[in-house]
């Protein structure tokens, strides 16, 4: 079962104005391939099937709590792209155009479909599927699978974070940049735990120095290269015995945390009439207010 927090993992800039080209693009780190749903998927279906959970529960508590932290970061690249969109429509009657600057855009289909929130899919507007899921039973096959899907995802994240200087964006994925690094070596060490093979000397596809990211400088500040966290109070404490020694990048000491960061608060986004979204007038309000007061 999951438990959720209203919280974000961390504070996203709210922009006064976004750049809906911007948002296209992060929609590649969310639903491509190497995206935040593909991650999440993976792992969770991984974790739901896994075989032999009690024999071999530290990869099985592995893979489970790094499940739950995706969980995070598809709510973490959904915001960030929402916040991108702000302020790149007006209100208006229908005869003035109001969502006129949508046609221009590199992604139409989010200004009709979804009120300029994120979609499920990628950067060119495909759906994200779940063929991109890959759960072999195999444990060791579905390790490396893993470790070749997050140093992926970080490429891909690099390369988004080169095409835009937005800094809702570059908050967005230096974090995720600095947490992707943690999954990479953890999947590393556990491989290396069952092969007896030492990846840490593949890590450099690509290497996992941050220093050239500067949004990504203040995390590692905090250590959050060195964490991971159990994502429950009590359970999937045996990812202790793969989540040891140092940080093959800094030689800093591994840590594991039991439960979830703090986080941050959730931002509000506001209503776009030019959009019938949500929907809701005054009149309409006052009367589900009065409504729900019926039911106390």
């Amino acid at each position: 079962m999951f438990k959720r927090y209203n919280r974000m993992l961390v504070e996203l800039p709210i922009p006064e104005e976004g750049d809906a080209n911007a948002a296209a693009a992060v929609q590649e780190l969310l639903g491509g391939k190497f995206g935040e749903m593909s991650t999440l998927n993976n792992y969770m279906f991984q974790s739901f099937n896994f075989r032999d959970k009690k024999k071999l529960k530290p990869f099985y508590d592995l893979v489970a709590s790094i499940t739950a932290e995706e969980m995070g970061h598809v709510e973490l690249v959904t915001t960030s792209i929402n916040l991108l969109t702000r302020g790149t429509t007006f209100p208006g009657t229908p005869n003035v155009t109001p969502l006129q600057a949508g046609k221009d855009k590199r992604n139409t289909y989010q200004f009709i479909a979804t009120a300029q929130t994120a979609l499920v899919g990628d950067s060119m507007g495909n759906a994200w599927t779940g063929d991109n899921v890959f759960s072999s039973g195999n444990l060791v096959l579905d390790l490396l699978h893993n470790f070749f899907l997050e140093v992926g995802a970080r490429t891909h994240k690099m390369r988004v974070y080169e095409m835009t200087e937005h800094p809702t964006a570059r908050e967005m994925i230096g974090y995720l940049l600095v947490r992707g690094g943690v999954h990479v070596v953890a999947y590393a060490k556990a491989l290396e735990i069952a092969t007896g093979v030492d990846l840490t000397k593949m890590l450099p596809i690509p290497n996992l120095d941050n220093s050239k990211f500067d949004y990504a400088r203040k995390y590692e500040e905090q250590g959050l290269d060195n964490i991971l966290y159990t994502w429950s109070d009590g359970d999937y404490q045996d990812i202790r015995k793969i989540w040891k020694g140092k940080n093959p990048e800094t030689g800093q000491p591994l840590r594991v945390v039991e439960g979830a960061p703090k986080g941050a608060p959730i931002p509000n986004l506001d209503d776009l009439p030019e959009e019938f979204a949500p929907g809701i007038t005054k009149d309409h309000y006052e009367q589900i207010a009065k409504r729900l007061m019926q039911q106390l």
